[in-house]
């Protein structure tokens, strides 16, 4: 591979910038939500950079869009570049969609170099990575990687009870083929690591070698919603009460299980919310997270065990529903090695790394050779509309990836020669 070529780092960042206008928000973030208008018109317009660039454009029954750029030998399995377009109610202008432009400038500066790659290169864009309107998260990539089911993905809902699959064809993105429905030889994906590690010990790329465990759960408290005036306190079944002491038990069982593991509960909604009656019912949701599979299970069993002692007695009922397991992932060795090599060779500070977050690759690492390459935000701050990173960040990630695609493109390629 050439560690001559770069990529155009100014019109990265320029682009990056265009895309923050749709959805963007007063406080300098973007609130692009899956399968809004705002999704649709943010893909349109990729559809229409990708076609620019020489790319043949499709979509798949989950509305992933695929922009492949030729190779020599189209027969064979494309080298992926993915990540996603859809943002937090107050996201970023990095998360997610950093990946896919970066994608779309490494399609670029081949052209611009005529550089014909042996493979395939393809840039994907993952329907519903982030999961804050339709859970569970990745949910698209799980469909393609078999986790899922097409029809169990489609019947998802929204807080308004809107479907997934009915806004999917709302928007025009249902396509002809079926989800999964053609190969990867590779898939990298670029994205800001949203922690503190690398800018904490001066690094400019992280290397990730894996995901750690997570599941998510929604928890549903039941109790009687009275008069606030009339009923004495001795009498009450307070479901907001035993809500607060559940989520005070959720942080306590993070803060036990060793360094790594993290528990949050980032929604809750109490009814009927009124100030003068008692909460008859809670809904909340838990995130637990760590690299070992099995402190992931031990902080489950101790948060039903002090769930189930919480209500005890109290007339207030709980039901705790699992509605999403991510097992521990292991990234393809040579997918690793490539971006290492890549890092190396152009010179720039790097470590291995674990993921915190999920992402796409967590579930495209169990159907293709899979990794990611991470580069630093500033504080850590991710999932905010205060996210930020530098524009010689971005630009040095998508360096990177250049050099890993090369690279792994040059080891597909048929050996010559004696």
């Amino acid at each position: 591979m050439s560690t001559n070529m770069r990529v155009d780092g100014a019109r990265l960042w320029d682009t990056i910038m265009e895309t923050a206008k749709i959805g963007g928000t007063e406080k300098g973030g973007v609130k692009r939500l899956t399968l809004t208008d705002l999704d649709a018109q943010v893909r349109h317009w990729l559809i229409g950079q990708c076609e620019a660039a020489g790319c043949d454009v499709h979509y798949d029954d989950m509305g992933n869009i695929f922009a492949r750029r030729p190779g020599k030998d189209n027969a064979l399995p494309p080298i992926a570049i993915g990540s996603h377009l859809d943002t937090q109610p107050t996201g970023g202008k990095f998360d997610g969609i950093i990946g896919v432009l970066a994608g779309l400038e490494v399609l670029r500066t081949l052209n611009d170099s005529g550089i014909e790659t042996h493979a395939p290169i393809e840039l994907i864009d993952w329907t519903n990575e982030e999961g804050s309107r339709f859970a569970p998260a990745m949910l698209s990539s799980g469909v393609f990687a078999g986790v899922f089911s097409r029809d169990y993905a489609y019947e998802r809902e929204d807080r308004e009870g809107l479907t997934f699959g009915d806004e999917l064809k709302r928007i025009g993105f249902v396509g002809g083929e079926a989800c999964g429905g053609h190969k990867l030889a590779a898939h990298f994906e670029l994205h800001i690591e949203q922690g503190p590690i690398l800018e904490d010990e001066g690094k400019t790329i992280g290397i990730v070698t894996g995901v750690q465990g997570m599941r998510w759960y929604e928890v549903t408290v039941t109790g009687m919603d009275c008069h606030a005036g009339s009923t004495p306190m001795r009498l009450r079944q307070d479901a907001l009460v035993a809500a607060a002491r559940m989520i005070e038990a959720v942080q306590a069982v993070g803060l036990a299980n060793g360094p790594d593991a993290v528990a949050t509960v980032g929604l809750i909604e109490a009814r009927p919310n009124s100030r003068n009656v008692i909460p008859g019912e809670v809904f909340f949701t838990i995130d637990f997270r760590d690299p070992n599979d099995s402190v992931v299970a031990k902080m489950e069993d101790e948060a039903r065990a002090a769930f189930d002692k919480i209500v005890e007695g109290s007339g207030v009922s709980v039901k705790c529903e699992r509605i999403w397991d991510s097992p521990a992932v292991h990234f393809d060795k040579e997918c690793v090695a490539a971006v290492e090599g890549a890092a190396s060779s152009l010179g720039y500070p790097a470590r291995r790394i674990v993921s915190g977050a999920g992402h796409d690759s967590a579930y495209i690492a169990k159907v293709a050779p899979t990794t990611m390459i991470f580069v630093p935000c500033e504080k850590g701050i991710s999932h905010n509309e205060a996210e930020k990173t530098e524009p010689e960040q971005v630009a040095a990630g998508a360096d990177v990836l250049l050099q890993a695609v090369l690279a792994t493109d040059a080891r597909l390629a048929p050996k010559t020669g004696a």
